[in-house]
């Protein structure tokens, strides 16, 4: 929904040029808002506005002017990628990041001839959707930069090195490629899979700071995750590192 707060937002946010205006498109208010904390959560995001349907979504993609929107597709007006060419035909350049429940391999299909950056499938919790703004905001900073001087500079803005050491500067901000070579070396030699916790304990960093590089390679697709469930609680998150 648009109001003056969020108009004043989006033009603040302009203002600063290292933060990036994120518009959700929900049909759901209370989804809506809690990934509205979880997109704030996360350094050089903010959120300036929510819509309910498609219509509304035009309409406050052409008022608040925003560099990602988080699109679901079931909304109550239309189907939601339907949204996509009506943005592009009205001349908006914002980028496009599913979040759905839609598991039809042929929405997945739709949406990548589309261009989105990013297809999320719900549920997630906050930390899915922070690995991919991070991985997004790094290919967004490799793809706006001012001169592309060979292949590898491409590579990097697709997110597609083969490794940290190779691609270090598509890791997220507060990353070392130091850090990510350990991990991907722990994960490479595991007998199995890692959850962050055991990652984190035999090199001796924070379980948090695991976590986050774990799920950098799971956003850029060097490793998968598996989910691992107990008797009680949430079901711990297990990763395994994809030779090829």
């Amino acid at each position: 929904m648009i109001d003056a707060r969020d108009a004043q937002d989006a033009r603040d946010a302009r203002d600063a040029r290292d933060v990036l205006d994120v518009l959700i498109v929900e049909d759901d208010f209370m989804v809506a808002r809690i990934h509205r904390g979880f997109v704030n959560d996360v350094d050089g995001f903010r959120v300036i506005g929510t819509a309910n349907c498609g219509e509304q979504a035009l309409t406050a993609v052409a008022e608040l002017q925003p560099d990602l929107v988080l699109l679901d597709l079931y909304l109550p007006d239309m189907f939601g990628l339907e949204i996509i060419p009506r943005l592009r035909s009205a001349g908006h350049d914002c980028d496009v990041m599913v979040i759905s429940a839609a598991r039809e391999s042929e929405a997945v299909r739709d949406a990548v001839r589309q261009g989105v950056v990013d297809y999320l499938l719900k549920p997630f919790d906050a930390g899915d959707l922070r690995a991919r703004l991070e991985q997004y905001a790094a290919r967004r900073s490799n793809l706006y930069a001012a001169v592309v001087s060979g292949q590898s500079d491409v590579d990097r803005a697709l997110a597609r090195g083969a490794t940290p050491a190779a691609a270090g500067a598509t890791l997220p901000k507060g990353m070392s490629v130091e850090t990510a070579e350990l991990i991907e070396r722990e994960l490479r030699t595991a007998d199995g899979s890692l959850s962050a916790a055991e990652c984190a304990a035999r090199l001796g960093v924070s379980r948090v700071s695991a976590r986050r590089y774990l799920e950098h390679f799971s956003v850029t697709g060097q490793a998968e995750v598996s989910l691992r469930y107990g008797h009680a609680g949430r079901p711990e998150r297990r990763y395994r590192w994809l030779d090829g």
